[in-house]
């Protein structure tokens, strides 16, 4: 009898041992924003930058994989909603990839909210590659330059099939970019029509530019050596930076950066506009 009283007595002291077990406070996680997107969907990586914690790498985590960047030296400061990043020179934050953005892409998009003041050549965002495979070391990345009345866009591309430069300049430059506020820019390559569209503010660009007859892209990821989001492919040597170097190739954004994505579709022009009037 007292066998089995001691055994029901312990019995009931592990049921409570694990309940309480249970309900024990887990670490937060932080409050992230998240998009509508199914398992296997095509937004293969996103960041909104919205993380309020003291670590920079929490904050700058991206929601599709949770993948945490190797380093994040920007700061955090009010974006085009909740919380973006500020540019500073020669820093950018670094992933080891896009996920599997390079894998799956045939059509594509890039969205991003960005605003720039500084004039001068720099970079939204890059995928590195090796100096064998391309002599830009890049296999795509976003530049911008020109003046405050004609700015210049281009967006590169390199794949197993050849190279492309996506260009809105002179005529076709994107005016009104450079003013210091937040704008949304959305690039939709079509792998159906070969055409890139450029969106500012959910409203799309008159000029289509046309990577003739190329169809999907086929992007090499064992060719591409990470993500840098507000730099350029190539790198500055610590001489470099001590000496105040510039070069167009390697230059880091010193504007703003907030929500950024990638694709493996081409969004609609309804899709893109959402993103600018919920300013996500």
């Amino acid at each position: 009898m007292k066998k089995n009283i001691l055994k029901i007595f312990g019995i009931l002291s592990l049921t409570l041992i694990l309940v309480n077990c249970q309900n024990m406070d887990r670490p937060e996680l932080g409050d992230y924003q998240k998009d509508a997107n199914q398992p296997g969907g095509p937004l293969k990586f996103y960041v909104a930058f919205d993380g309020t914690t003291d670590n920079p790498l929490m904050n700058a985590v991206d929601s599709i994989r949770a993948k945490f960047p190797s380093s994040n030296p920007l700061a955090s400061i009010d974006g085009s909603k909740g919380k973006g990043v500020q540019g500073a020179k020669y820093k950018y934050i670094k992933y080891s990839s896009a996920n599997d953005f390079a894998k799956e892409a045939k059509s594509f998009t890039v969205s991003v909210w960005a605003k720039k003041g500084e004039l001068k050549t720099d970079h939204i965002f890059s995928l590195p590659s090796p100096a064998a495979y391309h002599w830009s070391a890049a296999s795509m990345f976003l530049l911008t330059e020109g003046s405050v009345a004609s700015p210049i866009l281009k967006f590169f591309v390199k794949d197993s099939k050849g190279e492309k430069w996506f260009e809105w300049t002179g005529a076709n430059a994107v005016t009104g970019f450079y003013d210091g506020n937040w704008h949304h820019l959305a690039f939709v390559y079509d792998a159906n029509t070969s055409k890139m569209t450029l969106y500012k503010d959910g409203v799309a660009h008159a000029f289509v530019s046309e990577w003739t007859g190329h169809g999907n892209v086929s992007l090499e990821p064992n060719q591409i050596t990470g993500l840098k989001i507000g730099a350029g492919p190539q790198e500055f040597t610590t001489a470099q930076v001590a000496a105040g170097a510039d070069h167009w190739l390697k230059n880091s954004l010193t504007g703003g950066i907030d929500q950024f994505r990638m694709y493996t579709s081409a969004l609609t022009s309804s899709e893109v506009n959402a993103l600018y009037t919920k300013k996500r």
